[in-house]
């Protein structure tokens, strides 16, 4: 079994600026998975740097409220949304609230930094 909490996760500014902590990843944890999953925030008036992985990614959003851009597509996120970014999508997320933008992200294949390309 394999426990993890949130608070043991050490942070760190992502690249494209918005504050992680991952959770689960393949190649740091005795774990059979071909995915990661990271926990991630971002405070109010910021957006996240313009980005393209090479991975899918999965985004589901715990709290706040903002605006999501994939490939020129916009659409309204807040807590309980979903949101589906295929591989090679150009994306970016935007807090439009007050309050800070919680989100959980799992990244398939597994997050690699040879497979992001931050855009700015």
């Amino acid at each position: 079994m394999l426990k993890r909490t949130l608070s043991a996760c050490e942070q760190f500014l992502a690249g494209d600026h918005t504050v992680l902590r991952e959770l689960l990843h393949p190649r740091k944890q005795a774990v059979r998975l071909g995915y990661s999953v990271a926990h991630g925030t971002l405070g109010p008036g910021r957006r996240s740097k313009w980005h393209i992985l090479q991975s899918s990614e999965v985004y589901y959003f715990i709290a706040g409220q903002g605006r999501f851009t994939i490939d020129g597509d916009t659409c309204p996120v807040e807590a309980g949304s979903l949101i589906y970014v295929p591989p090679g999508g150009k994306q970016s997320l935007e807090n439009t609230g007050t309050t800070d933008v919680e989100f959980l992200c799992l990244v398939d294949p597994a997050w690699r930094v040879e497979d992001e390309a931050v855009l700015e």
